[in-house]
């Protein structure tokens, strides 16, 4: 079921002005509250995407987990709304929500004060939001650890490319865009330590106009790869017809450029959409802070066909380091400007990269 959102904006803007309070690793988890259990025919869900659902990316990867909630738990009923504003329009929508009987909302990214408004005045009501930072008695967040898929990215990019010109397509100068574009060059420099990456900001996480021209525009200054972190695969549309390699986000595109496609880092929502719609159902659902983590939730997408089996390979192996405990993230790491921000012995955690919010050494045009 769809309510009709008047109000059809671009997915995701800045929401620093909103005061929204970031959560540091002690408060991930909120004091425990237990919810009536619930019949699954009685239970009512309401979802808020950024975008349309047919975006191809980010809301779609997030449908396909709606979908498998449906197939896991066929008598739950729900509502969505495509393209929810950063407005108070979004609070309006959260609050219909819970006016037409929704136990639950899951809000498909960040809606800071707009949703934890509705949540708090609606305390028997579970609410998700992912890409989140509050933690209360009935609100609770979730995200995607994506920068080790992106790492591993990085590597291929390195071995494919020949000039070490990297190029990034951005969308803002968020936390998730740094991370993205940080994890890249590092993973990139591992191998080719005078990589350099070059972004360009388009102000939108869906112009495929847009983000044809600043792919265009990056080929055009001598990048033979380009990544980003676009929901359209204009970018890659690009890569194709210029002959360079192209890396992708959310899902599987390399039916719009089978010959340029590297990899894409791959988003899986299901089995945690199913696990906290379960959860919910037994009455044992409990706000939190989650991460979604490498082979959990975010991967490396099945490499393109172009992609050497001996490069497949070199990139695999940091993988599989990964999986085993290995992280990449360590210092020392430098700033574009060359000041020391992680120190040598010093370990990155999800949390810092959650909210990295610099630009590494050799990254221009983020910030």
């Amino acid at each position: 079921m769809s309510l009709k959102n008047p109000l059809m904006l671009p997915r995701r803007s800045v929401l620093a002005a909103l005061g929204s309070s970031l959560v540091m690793p002690s408060a991930l988890k909120a004091a425990s509250r237990r919810f009536a259990p619930i019949r699954e025919e009685d239970l009512l869900i309401g979802f808020g995407h950024t975008s349309p659902i047919t975006d191809g990316g980010w809301s779609h990867a997030h449908d396909l987990a709606v979908q498998a909630v449906k197939r896991a738990y066929p008598a739950v009923k729900t509502l969505f709304v495509e393209s929810v504003p950063y407005s108070a329009d979004a609070t309006r929508i959260f609050r219909q929500f819970v006016a037409e009987g929704a136990q639950m909302v899951i809000s498909t990214s960040n809606y800071g004060d707009f949703i934890r408004d509705v949540a708090d005045r609606a305390p028997d009501v579970a609410f998700m939001e992912c890409d989140g930072h509050a933690v209360s008695n009935n609100l609770g967040w979730y995200y995607i650890t994506h920068w080790y898929a992106s790492y591993v990215i990085g590597i291929a990019a390195a071995r494919l490319s020949k000039t070490g010109k990297l190029g990034y397509v951005a969308s803002f100068p968020v936390p998730s865009v740094y991370a993205s574009a940080n994890a890249v060059l590092l993973g990139a420099r591992s191998v080719n330590p005078q990589a350099t990456m070059r972004v360009i900001s388009i102000n939108s996480w869906f112009d495929p106009q847009a983000a044809t021209e600043a792919g265009a525009a990056l080929v055009d200054s001598g990048c033979d790869f380009l990544c980003g972190i676009m929901d359209d695969p204009g970018y890659l549309r690009v890569a194709e017809k210029r002959g360079v390699w192209a890396a992708m986000w959310n899902t599987d595109m390399r039916e719009f450029g089978p010959n340029a496609y590297v990899s894409s880092v791959v988003l899986d929502f299901a089995d945690y959409y199913i696990q906290q719609v379960g959860a919910r159902i037994r009455g044992e659902w409990t706000p939190e802070g989650r991460f979604l983590t490498l082979a959990k939730g975010v991967d490396r997408d099945r490499w393109g066909q172009n992609v050497p089996e001996a490069v497949q390979k070199e990139a695999d192996a940091a993988r599989d380091r990964m999986l085993a405990g290995w992280s990449p993230f360590q210092g020392p790491i430098y700033d574009s400007n060359g000041t020391l921000r992680v120190p040598a012995g010093h370990v990155m955690t999800d949390m810092e990269m959650y909210n990295w919010s610099w630009q590494v050494q050799g990254v221009s045009g983020l910030g």
